[in-house]
């Protein structure tokens, strides 16, 4: 067992914090884009599905010891190529909170030294699994932000009053 509850309660916060920020979006609204070449609501939750998926490998490998360079990913096209802004929202949330649960258990299971374990990231820099399990917390953090602005640019532009957002602060 391990000690990083806080780094797995954040990690699985993220599925609640997706939840709590697309609540009470219509599919106009999930899908509304801010601009050419700029995401929708539905895409971030997409790209997270993805970097979850992404994750889940890099978690991996790193159990492993494996010796490989971690695996990038192309998000722009990753999203492009699987017509994201179609995607069913709470479809993706769906996966996403079944992908989190399931590696959230797998982290429960990990000693300190797991933990500990090292692999080369895709820039060439080590990095332990806590660091890959705290990075994507942090991105999807990032991520809220992003469909806070996303909201709020569509209220605006739709004429709305923005919803305050229950992120405060982020």
């Amino acid at each position: 067992m391990s000690n990083h509850n806080a780094d797995i309660e954040a990690f699985t916060g993220t599925y609640d914090g997706l939840t709590d920020a697309v609540r009470g979006m219509d599919v106009a609204a999930l899908t509304w884009k801010p601009g050419p070449g700029k995401w929708s609501a539905t895409e971030v939750l997409v790209h997270l599905a993805d970097h979850l998926i992404v994750v889940s490998f890099r978690i991996r490998e790193i159990l492993s010891g494996s010796q490989a360079r971690l695996p990038a990913f192309s998000q722009d096209t990753w999203v492009e190529g699987q017509y994201g802004n179609e995607a069913e929202a709470a479809d993706v949330l769906e996966g996403f909170r079944a992908l989190v649960a399931y590696n959230a258990r797998l982290l429960r299971r990990l000693s300190s030294a797991d933990w500990e374990k090292e692999a080369i990231n895709a820039k060439g820099d080590r990095v332990t699994l806590a660091d890959v399990v705290r990075g994507f917390a942090a991105h999807a953090k990032h991520h809220l932000g992003q469909i806070d602005r996303i909201k709020a640019a569509e209220s605006a532009a739709n004429g709305r009053r923005p919803t305050a957002s229950a992120r405060e602060g982020i």
